[in-house]
């Protein structure tokens, strides 16, 4: 197929929509982190050479990494972090650093494991994305996440950027085919996961079934329990699961959009096991689904429903479908930004609302009810955004990431109810009520946490501002940023009237 054709099939015919850009395209800085020929000696000896790095105390009493050598958008990242961590008793309810030897591409909460009275035990799955001194490597993780208001304030802010995190531990290690691009978990299974890397398959894993791995160079990599074949070109980022039924959705630089069912592969015994019926066995689609004209970069299912899907790509455009009504777009959206299309996600509590991010820098909120045009713009960040998700737990809240190393948290309906401020208008964007900076670079994927509300696992791949390596942190805002405001105010008095009490005795 020839760049920018599309097939044509029997089904719908296909409503296409095209937004007037507000501003210039863009030339989109392609994403994922690019591929280096040195070895992680060669840059620790060039890193040697041309950094030097001091350590000072914050006024939280925490040691602050400081880099040296005049470079000035270092010194920024370091003055921008360091007024952050001062502010961490105030702003988190519950904060962990994990820092991770090498980055992870990809984050994502598992099932819970054990419940007890001040914390959980949770599942976390993460990658290695190594220099080829070791093997690329699939993750699984146990982690202790501490309950809303259990962990004091200046226990959270006393840390150290290089250590590894006592609430997360390792607990299995897959050696992947390649570096890892993408995970996600299938809802329906505790124990079944799928991975996309820099090649045109899909895979599945058992992670109970797969044996625990050491990642030393020349060790042999772990074999998928299913493969899922289809595309004619590398699928690097685009991947979902159904939340209804076990279905896989992906897309790649073919510019299809693929999806298969693994309901007559996976057992429903015991919180489900992949069936084993072959050698190496594989599944091939059960549609693909043309409409694109380059690259696709992400998908979701529509939460209500394993025939509805939408995708997003580099030609820009968003496209809805419905595998019932045949292999066309059901509505394309051909200009939904200026730029390359990264991420989308599906409202699960509003099912008429979707979000993109794209490397315009932007967030758009679409109605799928009319997509004519964006319901509104979210503009805040200072580059590409690279993941977009909707809150599990309101309806009207969602976070992004981006380049710029934040990760936002909006609520819509907050837009045109900002209060003035000593007879001034806020000087942030609608919408936006909450700012993570606690990543020195591009926060790469984050995921909501649906077991606890309102905590969130993201990680940064801090290649720019230090050498090499990422960080991983679980957070939760406190409370008292999120609730309604009569409510704060109110314990808010009861804690200053507690506080006089105390005082006169």
């Amino acid at each position: 197929m020839k760049r920018g054709g599309r097939v044509q099939g029997e089904g719908k015919k296909t409503n296409t929509i095209s937004m007037d850009a507000s501003t210039p395209t863009q030339q989109a800085k392609k994403r994922g982190r690019p591929k280096s020929s040195k070895s992680k000696e060669e840059r620790d000896a060039k890193t040697t050479t041309t950094t030097t790095t001091t350590t000072t105390t914050s006024s939280s009493g925490g040691a602050v990494k400081m880099r040296g050598g005049g470079d000035k958008k270092v010194a920024a990242v370091d003055d921008k972090y360091t007024q952050w961590k001062v502010l961490i008793p105030v702003l988190y309810d519950w904060f962990a650093n994990h820092n991770l030897i090498w980055p992870s591409l990809s984050c994502r909460w598992g099932p819970v494991l054990e419940e007890a009275n001040q914390k959980n035990r949770q599942r976390i799955y993460l990658s290695e994305q190594t220099d080829g001194s070791v093997p690329n490597t699939l993750v699984i993780a146990n982690c202790e996440v501490v309950k809303k208001r259990v962990a004091a304030g200046d226990h959270i802010a006393n840390f150290s950027e290089e250590s590894r995190s006592p609430f997360v531990k390792k607990y299995k290690t897959i050696i992947h085919p390649g570096e890892v691009n993408r995970i996600r978990e299938f809802p329906q299974y505790n124990s079944i996961i799928a991975t996309h890397t820099d090649c045109p398959e899909v895979l599945i894993w058992d992670i109970e079934a797969q044996t625990n791995r050491h990642a030393v160079f020349g060790a042999a990599e772990s074999r998928p329990d299913l493969v899922l074949t289809g595309h004619e070109d590398n699928a690097e980022y685009a991947l979902a699961m159904s939340p209804t039924e076990p279905y896989v959705l992906s897309g790649g630089k073919d510019k299809n959009v693929i999806l298969w069912s693994l309901l007559d592969h996976i057992s429903a015994a015991s919180g489900g096991s992949i069936i084993k019926a072959a050698e190496n066995p594989s599944i091939a689609p059960r549609g693909i689904f043309k409409g694109h004209e380059d690259t696709v970069e992400d998908v979701q299912f529509c939460p209500s429903s394993a025939q509805e899907f939408c995708s997003v790509g580099d030609d820009s455009c968003l496209i809805l479908w419905d595998e019932r009504t045949g292999s066309n777009p059901v509505i394309k959206v051909e200009k939904a930004h200026n730029a390359d299309v990264h991420c989308v996600d599906w409202n699960p509590l509003d099912i008429n609302l979707i979000l993109t991010g794209s490397a315009d820098h932007s967030v758009c909120m679409f109605d799928r009810r009319n997509l004519g045009s964006p319901v509104h713009k979210f503009e805040d960040h200072k580059a590409a955004v690279l993941c977009v998700q909707w809150c599990p737990d309101k309806s009207s809240v969602f976070g992004s990431s981006a380049e710029d190393g934040f990760l936002n948290i909006w609520d819509y309906e907050k837009i045109g109810k900002e209060k003035e401020i000593g007879g001034r208008s806020p000087n942030y964007p609608p919408g936006l009520f909450f700012k993570h900076a606690g990543h020195r670079d591009k926060v790469v994927d984050f995921h909501w946490n649906s077991s606890d509300p309102w905590t969130i696992v993201s990680v940064s791949d801090d290649v720019e501002t230090s050498n090499g390596g990422g960080t991983l942190q679980i957070w939760r805002m406190s409370d008292l940023i999120y609730r309604p405001e009569e409510e704060v105010l109110t314990e808010l008095e009861k804690f200053k009237a507690h506080v006089v009490e105390c005082t006169s005795k």
